[in-house]
């Protein structure tokens, strides 16, 4: 957090700037009142860099239109039912809405678009008090009407109003709230809390694509766990994201100290960590299978002779509901398939400690995880979360053998796009066969082979196909 003094001048060097002095001076011109609102006074004092430029005037539509087109070299007005109107100026986008005054039905998150006729009026419509400040323009006037600037100094997320009446309106601003807490690192004010408890339901109304964004943004941020534990918390993951909350009545056969949720979000937290140390930008596949890692182990779970805690085949059964739980919340087919199959593959390493693995079982591992191989590395890694110290060293210790036998056998033989030594075409070719089932019957031979003895060239390869045909037949 910048002092109040730096943030100022922050503000007044973005108020200097060309397209922000443009604007003002155009609008104070044609006789309009004119504020930068949100996000980029926001950023002023939180020392965040801003893209987005967002302002609010007293201009209606046709008005802000006919100001903006002689100073910018683009104007778009598909915002214009809602009184936005887009611009470029001097190569910036910027967007100006005319003071709203919205009204709400309760029966959607759309509002009944009214227009209002002041700056106040328009700030307590925002969702959250440090969303809610403007700097009036020209003046360079700093408008605060619902305490923004304190909760920003108290790292306090809040709603201008009552946040009954704020989340009621759009109860999408209940994750909002946990994405601004791993965003900003903020802590959420009780009373809003306790409004979340108890308006989770309305969430009913929300599409389920406006969830799954704030879910990816959450997700993306800096510290996600603490969103995720405000979720969970308030029973809105119950609704959203049921698996994860399922977690904190199971027992991790791994670490007895730590229930499988509280294990979950240590993954999640040290397969960030490991992402950033190893020069990756946030990775949405990898934190939602960080997260998702365990969910099929409340449905697995089985306690043996001796009061032993078995968890057999949740890979297997974490993958399915991984999948249908992410194909519910319509995420696109590739983040699917990459989560399910990082959550099928998640214990395969477990089995490397227990005695020297052959090349063919690292080239099976490698063929295995295919594109998924650097993201498994980090999650199989991360899935460590013992206190025992010898332990973790020695898991650590393996994993780096592992991954130094997987280089240099790739650097050897290129397993990183691992391939029979015969195609398709040489096959039919070789065995006179046209396509169908036997030719890929044929080509999986060949792969094997290649996994188990790595490459043979093609002479010797066609050697052991003709063989393998002829037994066959």
């Amino acid at each position: 957090m910048e002092s109040v003094a730096a943030a100022i001048t922050r503000l007044g060097e973005l108020a200097e700037s060309t397209p922000v002095a443009r604007l003002a001076a155009a609008f104070a011109a044609a006789g309009h009142e004119l504020a930068l609102v949100g996000g980029p006074v926001r950023d002023a004092f939180l020392a965040r860099r801003t893209n987005d430029l967002d302002f609010a005037t007293s201009a209606r539509p046709d008005d802000i239109l006919s100001i903006v087109a002689p100073i910018s070299d683009a104007q778009w007005d598909v915002g214009r039912d809602f009184g936005t109107i887009a611009a470029r100026i001097n190569g910036h986008t910027v967007e100006i809405t005319t003071y709203r005054a919205d009204a709400y039905d309760n029966v959607t998150r759309k509002p009944i678009v009214e227009f209002g006729d002041s700056l106040e009026s328009d700030l307590v419509r925002r969702d959250f008090t440090v969303n809610a400040m403007a700097l009036r323009l020209p003046e360079r006037v700093l408008v605060d009407p619902w305490g923004g600037l304190e909760d920003l100094l108290a790292k306090r997320i809040t709603t201008p109003g009552p946040p009954e009446v704020s989340f009621g309106d759009d109860p999408l601003r209940m994750l909002r709230a946990a994405r601004f807490t791993s965003q900003l690192g903020f802590t959420v004010a009780e009373p809003t809390v306790a409004a979340m408890r108890r308006l989770a339901s309305r969430l009913e109304i929300v599409s389920v694509e406006r969830i799954t964004d704030e879910l990816s943004k959450l997700l993306r941020s800096a510290d996600p766990v603490r969103g995720i534990r405000l979720l969970v918390d308030t029973g809105i993951a119950q609704l959203v994201l049921p698996e994860v909350p399922a977690l904190r009545l199971e027992i991790d056969e791994h670490a007895h100290h730590k229930d499988v949720y509280e294990h979950s979000l240590t993954v999640l937290e040290q397969a960030i960590d490991l992402e950033k140390s190893r020069g990756h930008a946030p990775d949405l596949v990898l934190r939602i299978a960080a997260l998702m890692h365990d969910i099929g182990k409340p449905a697995t779970r089985k306690i043996e002779a001796g009061g032993v805690v078995t968890f057999h085949h949740h890979d297997v059964v974490g993958s399915k509901l991984a999948t249908k739980r992410l194909k519910a919340l319509r995420f696109d087919n590739d983040t699917i398939s990459s989560v399910a199959r990082l959550i099928e593959l998640h214990l395969r390493f477990f089995g490397y400690t227990d005695g020297a693995w052959t090349d063919s079982a690292v080239r099976r591992y490698v063929r295995d995880a295919g594109d998924q191989l650097e993201r498994l590395h980090i999650l199989t890694r991360a899935d460590v979360t013992t206190r025992n110290r010898k332990k973790a060293d020695r898991l650590s210790f393996a994993y780096d053998d592992l991954e130094e036998r997987v280089a240099a056998i790739a650097e050897a033989e290129g397993i990183a796009a691992v391939r029979p030594d015969l195609d398709g075409e040489q096959i039919m070719a070789i065995l006179h066969l046209k396509p169908g089932r036997d030719v890929g019957e044929a080509y999986r031979f060949l792969l094997d082979l290649r996994l188990d003895e790595g490459p043979l060239g093609a002479q010797i390869a066609e050697e052991r196909l003709r063989a393998w045909w002829t037994a066959r037949s």
